[in-house]
């Protein structure tokens, strides 16, 4: 029998090495999620995505901004305005289904615009955070507020307040429940260059406005606690920036941007935009959109449909001295822990 070396040093490899080679190559825990992860049915313009575990449904729900884009009567930009917020369902955060729209009670013109929702859930109440505009306008030199608006079904909301922060162009909340129990927003700016600034709540009704976080052009900032420390994302419209803090206001930029390069998936060969992201025990995942349509290597016409439409994907987060990445091209296996609840992920 001839014997290669390859297999003398086999047999010469420790038991607790092979075993830990296997486990290795074990594909991780969870459900493989399709590309794209999910698209709208009604206008195809799926954006803006914000997760939360529904309690008495048991199940995920994605609130996201619909996007118009296959109304063929939209002028201008007015196919981003106009939006309702859209709802989908899943029990697994890998397969998703169309829901219905938010019932949003505060609609004080026939025109108006709902954009970039952000929810958390305190005491049964959940609380969303929506950008509002008030009308359907062809361009964009019109005033943004934040909302806040309240639901025990997370179906029909309830409005709270306008939020006051720095100015009447703020749009893309986000919320975090601070160490101490009180609660941070952050927000972007418009009328400083579109840069991240946050306000403060001890119990989410009542804010006060704390100035300039980051000096940073990007909408969308998304913070959230992982591999022992804070991370903020935000959506930079070339890849998404990484900032890391350990005190929540000051921030350290990672050189390395994520999804800035386009992939191989279906309807995932543009850059990622505006996200959401899973902490699910030690794993985490990135819920983004993009554009299929404007791929670098092949774009569709300007103002076409297929330049307009966008679609939700979602990729499992890696950690590596100091930094976050993802491979967007690797099969992502979703495994999402539900609030108090104690999985295994690996």
């Amino acid at each position: 029998m001839k014997v290669t070396l390859a297999y003398l040093l086999l047999l010469l490899l420790p038991l607790s090495t092979l075993a830990q080679t296997k486990i290795n190559q074990k594909k991780p825990k969870g459900k493989l999620a399709p590309k794209p992860l999910y698209q709208d049915p009604i206008y195809d313009g799926a954006a803006d995505p914000a997760i939360v575990w529904n309690k008495k449904a048991k199940k995920w729900y994605m609130f996201y901004t619909n996007r118009r884009a296959t109304d063929p009567n939209a002028k201008g930009v007015t196919w981003v305005h106009g939006t309702r917020i859209g709802i989908a369902t899943s029990r697994d955060g890998a397969h998703w289904t169309y829901r219905d729209t938010a019932n949003i009670d505060y609609r004080p013109q026939a025109g108006y615009t709902h954009w970039a929702p952000d929810v958390v859930e305190d005491k049964g109440v959940y609380h969303m955070y929506l950008t509002y505009v008030p009308g359907v306008f062809t361009d964009w030199n019109h005033p943004r507020q934040i909302l806040h608006l309240t639901s025990k079904d997370l179906r029909n909301w309830h409005y709270e307040a306008t939020l006051p922060l720095a100015n009447d162009k703020v749009i893309d909340a986000s919320v975090y429940r601070m160490i101490d129990g009180t609660w941070r927003m952050w927000y972007n700016n418009e009328k400083d260059g579109k840069s991240i600034y946050y306000a403060d709540s001890p119990d989410l009704y009542h804010w006060q406005d704390k100035g300039l976080a980051l000096k940073e052009r990007g909408e969308g900032p998304k913070v959230f606690w992982w591999k022992a420390q804070y991370w903020m994302i935000i959506d930079k419209w070339q890849g998404l920036g990484v900032y890391s803090s350990t005190d929540l206001k000051t921030w350290q930029l990672q050189n390395d941007r994520l999804l800035e390069n386009p992939g191989t998936g279906r309807d995932d060969q543009a850059i990622g935009g505006h996200c959401d992201v899973v902490v699910s025990g030690d794993r985490a995942y990135l819920y983004y959109f993009t554009h299929p349509g404007r791929a670098k290597a092949a774009p569709a016409p300007e103002n076409s449909t297929a330049a307009k439409r966008s679609v939700i994907q979602v990729v499992e987060l890696r950690y590596q001295r100091g930094k976050i990445y993802c491979d967007r091209n690797a099969p992502t296996y979703v495994k999402l822990k539900r609030p108090g609840e104690q999985v295994s992920n690996y």
